[in-house]
């Protein structure tokens, strides 16, 4: 098993292992050392049905279903993430960490590519803990007290599961989520710091009006998707792509109208964010 960086921040490329022949107890522990350190890890050219998909997650946390999504026939935990050819937004598509609308927001996220467009589509990964670290003390300080507010209601990343709750919603499909989390987050494995807002769901500082809460949060929007503290993924079919969303952000790119892309997601059970 060979680990490639993609990028300086964040992401590397785990080659040299077939996970369809099953992988042992000693691997598993190496893959999650790797994925802990670099906060998102890639895999290509693995041939995994739902079935041995879902078992290979299983390998690092309890998979948890997706509250307004329905799963693919069989596999109610995997959830199909979908642009179809004249459909003009994509699932998800914007910069956020994985429903911090949740009061307990998922440790991780997979998805292994099924079908891909000839050109685009790609994903794009951010670290927290870089965003976070390039922060002046000043703003440090300022932050370490601060909660705040996330919705499953904003508008931006609300659009862009407006196309699967037409065609496959659950009975929670029309519930709105909000969850109050730290501003900076203690990752509970690593012991770093991460910024732990995000513009698809962040809605505001608790205590605080959206109007007063927008400047401040604009800027860590911006900061936290600064090009160095990100990376791109060019997605193959077999190729997955397993984050820690408690210290990553990933936004997918929207090029590639016109064709189809399908992925199938597993979301993995966290805890109480600190």
């Amino acid at each position: 098993m060979q680990v490639q960086p993609l990028a300086g921040a964040i992401g590397a490329e785990i080659t040299g292992i077939d996970l369809a022949r099953g992988v042992s107890a000693e691997e598993i522990a190496e893959i999650r050392q790797v994925w802990l350190q670099h906060g998102v890890i890639f895999f290509r050219d693995q041939d995994l049905p739902p079935g041995p998909f879902l078992a290979f997650a299983r390998h690092f946390g309890d998979v948890v279903e997706y509250p307004f999504i329905k799963g693919i026939d069989g596999f109610p935990e995997i959830i199909p993430v979908l642009k179809q050819e004249h459909e003009r937004h994509n699932f998800g598509g914007i910069w956020h960490s994985d429903t911090a609308y949740l009061e307990r927001p998922p440790m991780a996220t997979m998805l292994i590519a099924r079908e891909v467009p000839p050109v685009g589509g790609d994903t794009l990964f951010a670290s927290g803990y870089a965003a976070y670290e390039a922060l002046t003390d000043g703003m440090k300080a300022m932050l370490a007290p601060l909660r705040a507010v996330n919705s499953s209601a904003k508008a931006d990343v609300s659009k862009t599961r407006e196309d699967r709750v037409k065609d496959s919603a659950t009975a929670e499909a029309k519930k709105v989520y909000e969850a109050t989390h730290p501003v900076v987050r203690t990752h509970p494995e690593t012991g770093r710091r991460a910024l732990y807002v995000n513009t698809g769901h962040t809605a505001r500082f608790e205590g605080m009006t959206e109007e007063e809460s927008a400047p401040l949060l604009d800027f860590l929007f911006r900061h936290q998707v600064r090009p160095e503290f990100t990376c791109r993924f060019s997605w193959r079919p077999g190729s997955i792509a397993f984050w820690d969303n408690r210290c990553a952000l990933h936004n997918p790119v929207n090029d590639y109208h016109g064709y189809r892309r399908l992925l199938h997601r597993v979301t993995l059970a966290g805890d109480l964010p600190a």
